[in-house]
C-alpha cells in the first residue's frame, strides 16, 4: 500500500535531516496537523509538489563572523539566515544570538515564522536568522564589533522590500541599532530593512511590549469564548525577558495573579505576585539573576533548576525557549488543575506534552499564533518606516489587540470547519497554511 502524500514527506525529511531534530519536530508537527487539508486535494498538490516546496527554505545562507574582543584577540563564530517562503510578502524573522544556535534552531523557527506571519493577516513571509555568538558578558564594545561584521555578509541578503530582519533572544535595542548603523553605512541607505530600532531612528512604540502583551490578548479572547473570565486566574510565567516581563504586566492589567518567572539558573514563587517593579530593575536596569528577587521581596521562594510548572495555578504561560515545557510539567499542570496554556516563546512544548495536554481537554494556545504579537508588530513598524509616520502608543497597541483577536478566530473557526473544534495547534496550522498555500498555487511552480 503506498504512503499518502503527508507521510511520503515526513519519511523523507526523517532521513534528509536526521541531524535536525528541533526541524524535525516542527515540521512533523505542522504537517500532521494539515493532512485533512491535503487529503481534500492531494493529487493536485502532489504534482505541484507543494509540500517539498513549503518544508524546504528559499535558500540557507551560512557564514563566518570574524570579531575583536577586548584584549585585541580575534574570534569567529557562524551566522546564519534562512528565508523560508516570501509568497505573502518580504521575509520576515527574527535574529537570535545564542550559543545554542544552529542550522536545525534557525530552521525550525524560520518554517514556524511562515505560518505565525500567514496568521498575523500581514503580507510578510517567513524566515529566521542569527549566530551561535553569545552577548552575555561581552562589552558594548565587543557587541559592536560582532554586530558589525555580522552585517558586513548579512546585509547583501536583505531590503526593506526583499527581508526585514528583526531582534530575538539575544538580540535587543542595542544590538539591532549596531546592525543598523553598519546597514545603513554599507548600503547608504536609510530604509526599514530591521524592526525594533530605537525610536529616535524609525522604531515604533509599544514594540517592547508587543510580543508579552499579544500573548494576553489572545488568552483572554481564547478564555472568554470558553466561557472563563481571565480576572482573579493565577498565572505561572516561565522566563524574564522581555516576552515573560509584559506577559507579567498585562495579566495583572487583565486582572490576572502571577506567582511565578525564571531564569536560566532557577525560578521564583511569590504566591502574593510577581513584583513587576523588582523584576524590572533586577533585569531591565542591573541585568542581575533572579538569585537578587527575594531581597525585594523576603517572602518569596527562590529555586535553582527546574519547577516553575510545579506550582498550582489556572494558567500556564512558557515563555522563556524551546523545549522547556516537558510531558512531567504537563503532567504536574493536569494534576494541579490548571485549565491553560498559551505560548510564548518558540515550540516551548514538547510534542509528548502537547499531547498530553491535549488529551486531558487543557486550552492549549500554539506560539504560532498566541506569541506572534512580536512580528505583528515588526510589520507595523515597517508601515510606518514606509510611510515616514510614527503612531502612538495607543494606536499600535489597539491595532495589537484586534490581529491578535482575529488570530484566536481564524485559528478557532479553522478548527471548527475540518472538525477538531478547540484543537487550536491544528487551527492555527491550518489557517497560516490556507493563506500560504492559496499565494503558492496562485503565483505557479516557482
Amino acid at each position: 500500500m503506498s504512503k499518502n502524500y503527508v507521510d511520503e514527506i515526513i519519511e523523507k525529511l526523517g532521513q534528509k535531516y536526521e541531524n535536525q531534530p528541533e526541524f524535525l519536530q516542527a515540521t512533523t508537527e505542522v504537517l500532521d496537523s494539515l493532512r485533512p487539508v491535503i487529503e481534500k486535494n492531494e493529487a493536485v498538490y502532489k504534482k505541484d509538489a507543494v509540500l517539498e516546496r513549503l518544508v524546504e527554505p528559499d535558500r540557507q545562507i551560512i557564514f563566518r563572523v570574524p570579531w575583536i574582543d577586548r584584549n585585541g584577540d580575534a574570534h569567529v563564530n557562524t551566522g546564519y539566515r534562512v528565508q523560508f517562503n516570501n509568497a505573502i510578502g518580504p521575509y520576515k524573522g527574527g535574529l537570535r544570538l545564542h550559543p545554542s544556535v544552529n542550522i536545525s534552531i534557525i530552521k525550525f523557527l524560520g518554517f514556524e515564522q511562515i505560518f505565525k506571519n500567514s496568521l498575523t493577516g500581514l503580507p510578510i513571509g517567513g524566515a529566521k536568522g542569527g549566530s551561535d555568538f553569545d552577548p552575555k558578558g561581552k562589552t558594548d564594545r565587543e557587541i559592536m564589533s560582532f554586530c558589525k561584521n555580522f552585517m558586513l555578509e548579512l546585509y547583501k541578503y536583505i531590503g526593506a522590500d526583499t527581508d526585514v530582519p528583526a531582534g530575538d533572544i539575544g538580540t535587543g535595542a542595542r544590538e539591532i541599532g549596531y546592525m543598523f548603523g553598519a546597514y545603513k553605512r554599507i548600503s547608504r541607505l536609510h530604509e526599514g530593512v530591521l524592526t525594533g530600532k530605537g525610536l529616535e531612528y524609525g522604531g515604533s512604540l509599544a514594540r517592547t511590549e508587543a510580543t508579552g502583551y499579544g500573548l494576553l490578548y489572545l488568552t483572554e479572547e481564547m478564555l472568554k469564548c470558553n466561557g472563563i473570565d481571565i480576572a482573579g486566574k493565577t498565572v505561572a510565567v516561565s522566563g524574564s525577558g522581555n516576552v515573560a516581563t509584559y506577559a507579567i504586566e498585562k495579566a495583572q492589567q487583565l486582572g490576572a495573579k502571577v506567582v511565578t518567572c525564571s531564569d536560566s539558573n532557577g525560578w521564583v514563587y511569590d504566591p502574593e505576585g510577581i513584583d513587576l517593579a523588582a523584576l524590572k530593575e533586577i533585569k531591565e536596569k542591573n541585568r542581575q539573576r533572579l538569585t537578587e528577587y527575594k531581597k525585594y521581596r523576603p517572602d518569596s521562594e527562590y529555586h535553582e533548576g527546574r519547577g516553575v510548572w510545579s506550582v498550582k495555578v489556572d494558567i500556564a504561560l512558557p515563555c522563556a525557549t524551546q523545549n522547556e515545557l516537558r510531558l512531567e510539567d504537563a503532567e504536574m499542570l493536569v494534576a494541579n488543575g490548571c485549565i491553560a496554556v498559551a505560548e510564548g516563546a518558540n515550540m516551548p512544548t514538547t510534542a509528548d506534552a502537547v499531547k498530553y495536554l491535549q488529551d486531558h481537554d487543557i486550552l492549549l494556545a500554539p506560539a504560532k499564533a498566541a506569541n506572534a504579537g512580536g512580528v505583528a508588530t515588526s510589520a507595523l513598524e515597517m508601515s510606518q518606516n514606509s510611510e515616514r509616520l510614527n503612531w502612538t502608543f495607543e494606536e499600535v497597541d489597539s491595532k495589537l489587540k484586534n490581529i491578535m483577536i482575529n488570530i484566536f478566530h481564524n485559528m478557532d473557526d479553522a478548527a471548527k470547519k475540518y472538525g477538531m473544534e478547540k484543537n487550536y495547534v491544528a487551527g492555527a496550522n491550518i489557517a497560516g497554511f490556507e493563506k500560504v498555500l492559496n499565494a503558492m498555487m496562485a503565483q505557479g511552480v516557482c
